[in-house]
Order: structure tokens, then sequence, then C-alpha cells
């Protein structure tokens, strides 16, 4: 009876131990999460708009230019991450996932990259900033483009804090506010709200010129984030269309589609991917309009040249081949 006395009593002790524990971790985890988000009062600012004529909500068009543009959609699995080049500037968008880091820096050290005037997290989400605090850490940059949001993970406290040991800062770029990259120029068309439900809808989505060619990078925008767009007034109308969240039926909505109206469209996707992407609904729509796919898990890394009126690929066009919805 004492040895059965005794095993009740360690239960509860370990019990009681649990509970402590647990309120513990909750707290801690909570505190953790409180002290990044305190911390990036210092680490962001607001992009402003002075000098930028918006009256028509439409990016100024510099028709005569210079050398190439050259685009990588580079083959990062289920993710993204677009490396653009024009003259000696340079932009990535998207760093893909913590998993094809290596992959990523070997890329962009073959391609004889020094600096970045721009790097661009579309949003918060593994799969497109999962390993941009290698390439903070590993590359200067001028300019971080971020949207106005934030995340309690790991892999955006990593890349908070590699912005902020590089004496930097997150530049929340305004609508309609314009860039210059070497002779490209390219205009923010999105996020048009503060609050969204879903992470993907604070994607930053840009349409950048060059000459008369014309490209549309849309992160993991949705239809709502679509929509916006459209109802801004903005000139969607591109040549290439990086089709919305690797091609689920969330985004690339016919309405946009029907706007943007592209010669040509790029996919990033993995291959035999869980997600099942891309969808049905995405693939018959571009089918439909007869639009050349290129895709990452067909084709590996596309490259898309641009010498500012024609535009040229490194491969032939992917299938328009699916998974079910």
């Amino acid at each position: 009876m004492a040895r059965k006395k005794k095993f009740k009593n360690n239960a509860g002790v370990q019990i009681l131990v649990g509970i402590v524990v647990f309120i513990a971790i909750v707290f801690l985890g909570n505190l953790h999460d409180t002290n990044l988000l305190d911390s990036l009062s210092d680490v962001v600012e607001t992009d402003s708009l002075e000098n930028v004529d918006n009256s028509d909500n439409n990016s100024t068009v510099v028709t005569n230019v210079d050398g190439d543009l050259i685009i990588d959609y580079i083959d990062v699995g289920q993710a993204d991450s677009i490396l653009i080049r024009q003259g000696d500037a340079a932009m990535l968008i998207d760093g893909g996932t913590s998993e094809c880091r290596d992959d990523l820096l070997t890329f962009l050290s073959d391609k004889n990259i020094d600096k970045f005037e721009y790097i661009i997290g579309t949003h918060t989400h593994e799969d497109h900033i999962g390993s941009l605090d290698d390439v903070v850490n590993s590359y200067d940059f001028d300019t971080f483009l971020f949207p106005n949001t934030t995340a309690t993970t790991k892999t955006f406290e990593n890349l908070v804090l590699a912005v902020q040991q590089k004496n930097k800062k997150f530049t929340v770029p305004q609508v309609g506010q314009e860039y210059s990259l070497g002779e490209a120029r390219f205009q923010i068309l999105a996020p048009n709200s503060d609050e969204y439900s879903s992470a993907n809808n604070y994607s930053i989505v840009i349409k950048l010129t060059y000459g008369s060619n014309t490209f549309l990078f849309t992160g993991d925008a949705e239809s709502l984030s679509e929509q916006e767009i459209l109802d801004t007034g903005f000139d969607v109308n591109a040549d290439v269309l990086k089709i919305g969240h690797h091609g689920s039926t969330t985004s690339t909505s016919k309405e946009f589609l029907d706007k943007v109206s592209p010669k040509f469209a790029v996919i990033s996707v993995g291959e035999n991917n869980s997600y099942n992407l891309p969808t049905k609904t995405t693939m018959e729509k571009l089918q439909e309009k007869n639009i050349p796919v290129y895709r990452t898990d067909e084709q590996g890394t596309i490259e898309c040249i641009s010498d500012g009126t024609n535009i040229t690929f490194n491969v032939n066009p992917g299938s328009y081949a699916y998974m079910e919805d």
C-alpha cells in the first residue's frame, strides 16, 4: 500500500511539473514573439511617393534601351525565386525554402552577382523567404522591399535578424511607387490593403517594363488581391505573367487573366508536389487562351531574355498537364 501511495504522489508531481512547464513555454513563446515584433519598429520604414506621377496609374515607359533584360525563374522546387538583371543591376524576388539555400547561393554565385539593388520578399511564407536570410548574409543590397505584415515563425525571425545585422531596414513600398533597375522600371501594384485573412494576399505584386516589353510578378496573390489591382485601374497588360500561387485555384482568376492577356506564362512549381499543383482549373484557362506555359517542374530553371522588343526563352514551352483540383 505504501508503494502504491508513493506512486500516486509521483504522478501528481509529474502532472504539476508538466503544467508549470507548459505555462512557461507559452509565456516564453509569447514573450519571444513580442520582443521580435517590438524590434521590427527599428527595421521597417515606409517608402515615399514623392516625385512620382501616379495620376494615370500607369508606369513610366522608356522605349529606348540598351542591352538585355535577363530573368531567371529559378528552379527551387515547390517554392519561388526569381533573379532579374539589367546591365550591372540585379534584383531578387523571393528566395525559396530554407532547404534550397545551398543551390540558390550556388546559382547566384555562378551568375557573378556582386550585390543587389533590390531584394523583394513578397510575403512571409517559408517557400518564398526561407533562404533570404542567407542571401542577406552573403550579399550587399540597397533596398529590401517587404509588405507591412509579420509572422511568428523562425523563418521570419531569421530574416529580421539578418537584415538588422546588416544595419538595414525593410522598406514597405506604396502602391503606385516606381523604381528603376538599370534601364528597366517596375511599379508596385499590390498589396492594396493593410489587413488580409490570407498571408498570400499581402504579396507584393510588381509590373516591370523594359523597352516595349512588360512582365508581371505576382507572388502568391490570390483572386482577392487580383480584383483589388483591377479596381485601382492599373494597366496590368503584360507580355509575361508569373502565374500566382504556383498554379493554385486561388489565383489567376478569369477576369485577371483576361486583363493581363499575356503572351507567355511561367509557373514556379515542384515536380510531383504534395499540393497537387498546378491545378486543372488554372491550366485549362491557359490552354483555352493558347498561352505557352513554361514551368519549373518540367523544365528546371527558365531563363527569359528581352532586348526591349523581343522576348526569348532558353527552353521550349512545357505542357498543360495538371494535378487534380
